[in-house]
């Protein structure tokens, strides 16, 4: 059950079995159907998820009810509303599970007690923050930048496996396009 977070966690540091025996003890694992609403905009985003099996979203909804999806999460990828979990306020955001999904979470309250007991935590949270931002920073310079094609183009090469388990409209919605234009993409890289 622990074997893929802790290799995640080699990758940002070195902790010793009994730290990581400690971690362990804070995680709760959730087994968590298709379709099932994690977090709902509203509400306080108690928790960040380490994802074992699966595959979720992240989106909001604009004032004109439009789902805009910020970016998926599969296997060893973190999940969570940063923002909300760590201020403790109402999130904007929702997170649905696109598959069965195994995930190992951790709350607000047990992670402050992580970070007092094992201050290296501190650390290897940080470094995934940066990691998360780094993406995001780069998602948002190639969409300003980049067609709609080379868009969807880069986002097949980042993430080969999602094209598979994702239906095409939510990638359409995570590039910001019709689910008629992505198809309209697809037969021409086909094609070329």
């Amino acid at each position: 059950m622990f074997s893929q977070i802790d290799q995640y966690l080699k990758t940002c540091s070195s902790l010793t079995e009994s730290e990581l025996s400690y971690f362990h003890s804070l995680l709760t694992l959730k087994k968590l159907k298709k379709k099932t609403m994690l977090l709902k905009a509203g509400d306080v985003c108690n928790f960040e998820g380490f994802i074992n099996k699966g595959c979720v979203r992240v989106f909001y909804i604009n004032e004109k009810g439009t789902e805009a999806i910020l970016h998926f999460a599969i296997e060893n990828w973190w999940v969570s509303d940063i923002t909300s979990f760590s201020q403790q306020i109402p999130s904007k955001l929702y997170i649905e599970i696109l598959e069965d999904s195994d995930i190992l979470m951790i709350d607000f309250k047990n992670k402050e007690k992580l970070y007092k007991k094992i201050p290296q935590f501190e650390r290897i949270f940080r470094l995934m923050i940066q990691r998360t931002y780094d993406t995001m920073m780069n998602r948002l310079i190639s969409t300003y930048s980049k067609s709609a094609e080379d868009c969807y183009k880069e986002f097949i090469l980042k993430y080969p496996s999602i094209p598979q388990r994702v239906p095409q409209h939510l990638i359409a919605a995570y590039l910001g396009i019709s689910p008629e234009f992505l198809s309209k993409i697809r037969a021409r890289i086909v094609k070329a």
